[in-house]
């Protein structure tokens, strides 16, 4: 009698076990909700305002930059400028992954986003922002070569090289983006389906899991955190011995050097100093994250073209030749 119950009471347990991973399974989240920046209607609706501003400024600006350097050629011949046209076109695509859905749930209530679309955003924004980093350390390079070999500057940087690079670093940024997205696809999900950002991003997301991350964590610093923390030291170093050889250089064209290299480490300490901070700490996360979100979705692809440009003699005449030839074109008209 006490075998047969015993047997009974183990096949029962074996039931139970099968009936609450059958319950997992029909659990299963198949969508998130966004917490947003606010739940006020009023905090709501003046940030929609300020958000659809800087991202007419970010389209505007930076398709500006694309049309001006494709538009030019002698923009379009020299390396640097080629490789801006590049950055403005990443940084006008990295701000339509985020920020059209952050602007339409400013004004709807249910902040949700599918699985399929959360992995979609994590997609391009590690994607983008990868190929971003890795084009950033190029034009360091690009800098360095014209700086210190200036002799050499065109024979090195060929037009060869530079579509090399450019295709290296879309390269890099789909094989980063594609491992965090298939870190993310192997976790299961079964509930709870919060994340408190305005936008899916890794390290919110894998919080959700229902088993032990620590692995995932550690993949992720090894992944998004040791690639910015690398490019950040080698533009880091590049602009140390920029400094340093500009240091014998004559003082017209120390200076013309100093404020190209001032625009690039603008930009660098934007979108880098965000990125580590973010990505190069795993097991915890802090309200400040989404401030650190906005600057590199909102801010630093806003920034960009007016840093460029404002302080870019090159580019300011090529946008007035740009507009005087838009304009006979039209006068007839």
């Amino acid at each position: 009698m006490k075998v047969v119950s015993s047997e009974g009471g183990c096949m029962s347990g074996s039931l139970g076990i099968l009936d609450s991973m059958k319950k997992g399974n029909d659990s299963k989240v198949t969508e998130f909700v966004l917490l947003g920046l606010s739940s006020s209607w009023e905090l709501k609706l003046f940030l929609f305002l300020i958000f659809l501003l800087f991202y007419m400024a970010i389209v505007l600006g930076n398709l500006l930059i694309v049309v001006t350097v494709q538009a030019d050629t002698c923009l379009l011949q020299s390396p640097m400028y080629y490789f801006l046209g590049h950055l403005s076109f990443i940084d006008l695509c990295l701000s339509c992954v985020t920020v059209p859905k952050m602007l339409g749930d400013f004004l709807w209530q249910g902040k949700i986003i599918s699985f399929s679309g959360c992995l979609a955003q994590i997609y391009f924004l590690h994607f983008l922002g990868a190929s971003e980093m890795l084009l950033l350390t190029v034009m360091a390079y690009d800098r360095y070569v014209a700086i210190c070999d200036p002799l050499h500057y065109l024979t090195v940087m060929n037009r060869q090289l530079c579509f090399q690079l450019v295709f290296a670093c879309w390269c890099g940024g789909f094989i980063h983006s594609i491992t965090q997205v298939i870190l993310v696809m192997l976790l299961p999900f079964c509930g709870p389906n919060e994340l408190d950002n305005f936008y899916c991003d890794v390290p919110q997301v894998i919080k959700l899991a229902c088993m032990d991350t620590y692995v995932i964590e550690i993949l992720m610093v090894s992944n998004s955190g040791l690639l910015s923390l690398v490019c950040f030291l080698i533009l880091l170093f590049s602009y140390a011995v920029i400094l340093i050889t500009l240091r014998t250089c004559f003082h017209q064209g120390r200076s013309k050097a100093l404020s190209t290299c001032a625009s690039h480490l603008t930009v660098v300490s934007l979108i880098f100093v965000p990125c580590v901070f973010i990505y190069l700490r795993p097991f915890c996360s802090f309200s400040v994250d989404k401030v650190f979100s906005i600057f590199y979705t909102v801010i630093t692809p806003m920034l960009n073209p007016l840093i460029y440009t404002l302080r870019n003699a090159d580019m300011k005449t090529a946008m007035k030749k740009l507009s005087k030839k838009h304009v006979a074109s039209c006068w007839p008209c």
